[in-house]
C-alpha cells in the first residue's frame, strides 16, 4: 500500500470518527432532573446517573415533597455519591408549595425519605437556588434543547415560569411522574401525591404550553417488582444493586399490602426508563386539567380520554409499560455502577 492510499484511508477514518462522535453527542439528551427523594426517586436517579451515553445530566434540582427540602437535598446528593457521579451539581429549590399547606409522605418513605441508613454526603450543594438555575440555564439554552424529568411536585419549574415565562423556548419536553385516572389515586381516592402536593404548580406548567408527557399511576402500577426481579438486582454483586434491592424490599411492602398487588411500583424510575427506552411505553395525546378546588377532588388529574371537551391536546398520557423490559434495563444499568 503506497503512502497516498495510507494517507487517504487515515483521513477517511478520521472523518468517520468525527461524524460518529458528533452523532453520539447529538443523540445524548440534555437533562435536568427535578426531584424530591424519596425511595423511588433515588432508584430513578441511579438509573439516570448510570446512563451517561444517553443522558447528559446538567443538574439535579430538589424540592420539598416526600420529605422536607433539607432531606430531599441530602438524599439527592447521596444518590449522586452512590453512583460515583459527583460531577453532577445538585441545587436546592423550593421548601414549600406555591399556595397550599405543605404535606409530606414520610409514612411511605420513612422519616429520612429512605428506608435504609443515610449519612451526610461528602460533597455539598451547588451555590444558588434551583429556581435561579432553571431560569439561567433555560434562558441560555438553544431552542427546544433541554428535557426536564419532573419526579416530584412541580413547584420549582412553576416558580421559574412565573418569574421568566420566556424560558419555555429552551424546553424540549417535560416528563412528569404524576397523575392518576383509571385506577384512582394514592393519596386520596382520586389524586396522586405529586399533583396533590402542589396542584397549582402543575396548573402553571400546563398553562405554559411546554410539551408534556405524563407517567401516571395508570402505568406505574403495571410495572411491578417481583422477588425474582429484586433478587437479580441483589445478585449483581455491586453496591448499587444491593442498595436498590434493600430500598425496594422495604419500600414496596406497603403498596403490595394496600393495593393487593403481587409486587410494588417504582414510580419515578419509569420516567427515566421512558427517556432511555420510549419504545417500552405507549399512550396517547389528551387534553389534561388539574383540579385545585378545595374538596374531595383537590389535586385530581382529569385527562379527557374520549375528547368530550373538544379542547386542544396538551399532554401525552402514558398508560402501558413493558415491566420486564423496564427491569432488564434497570438491572443492566445498575450493573455498570460500583
Amino acid at each position: 500500500m503506497n503512502a497516498f492510499i495510507r494517507t487517504a484511508l487515515r483521513s477517511l477514518l478520521l472523518v468517520s470518527l468525527t461524524v460518529t462522535t458528533a452523532l453520539a453527542d447529538e443523540a445524548r439528551r440534555d437533562l435536568i432532573i427535578d426531584t424530591d427523594p424519596g425511595a423511588d426517586d433515588v432508584v430513578a436517579l441511579l438509573l439516570a446517573l448510570a446512563s451517561p451515553d444517553e443522558l447528559n445530566i446538567r443538574a439535579i434540582t430538589t424540592v420539598a415533597g416526600n420529605v422536607r427540602l433539607e432531606k430531599t437535598s441530602r438524599n439527592a446528593r447521596l444518590a449522586r455519591e452512590w453512583a460515583g457521579r459527583e460531577d453532577v451539581p445538585v441545587y436546592a429549590g423550593s421548601p414549600r408549595p406555591l399556595l397550599r399547606t405543605p404535606i409530606y409522605a414520610a409514612d411511605i418513605h420513612g422519616a429520612e425519605g429512605l428506608p435504609i441508613p443515610v449519612h451526610e454526603p461528602a460533597k455539598g450543594l451547588a451555590p444558588g437556588s434551583a429556581v435561579t438555575y432553571l431560569i439561567d440555564t433555560l434562558r441560555a439554552a438553544p431552542p427546544k434543547s433541554v428535557t426536564i424529568a419532573m419526579l416530584g411536585p412541580q413547584t420549582n419549574l412553576a416558580l421559574a415560569l412565573i418569574q421568566a415565562p420566556e424560558i419555555v423556548k429552551g424546553i424540549k419536553e417535560v416528563v412528569v411522574m404524576g397523575g392518576a385516572h383509571f385506577n384512582g389515586g394514592n393519596i386520596t381516592p382520586v389524586a396522586e401525591f405529586n399533583l396533590y402536593a402542589d396542584p397549582h404548580a402543575a396548573q402553571v406548567v400546563l398553562a405554559s404550553g411546554v410539551p408534556l408527557t405524563y407517567i401516571p399511576l395508570d402505568v406505574t402500577h403495571k410495572v411491578l417488582t417481583s422477588q425474582a426481579r429484586i433478587d437479580k438486582l441483589q445478585g449483581l454483586g455491586n453496591q448499587a444493586g444491593k442498595t436498590v434491592a434493600d430500598i425496594l424490599n422495604e419500600y414496596v411492602k406497603r403498596d403490595m399490602e394496600h393495593y393487593g398487588l403481587s409486587g410494588g411500583p417504582i414510580h419515578d424510575a419509569s420516567v427515566i426508563a421512558y427517556l432511555l427506552r420510549p419504545q417500552l411505553f405507549s399512550g396517547r395525546s389528551v387534553h389534561l386539567e388539574v383540579d385545585s378546588r378545595e374538596g374531595l377532588t383537590f389535586g385530581q388529574s382529569v385527562p379527557d380520554w374520549y375528547d368530550g371537551l373538544q379542547q386542544p391536546k396538551n399532554v401525552t398520557w402514558i398508560t402501558e409499560g413493558d415491566a420486564q423490559g423496564f427491569f432488564d434495563l434497570l438491572t443492566e444499568r445498575l450493573a455498570k455502577l460500583r
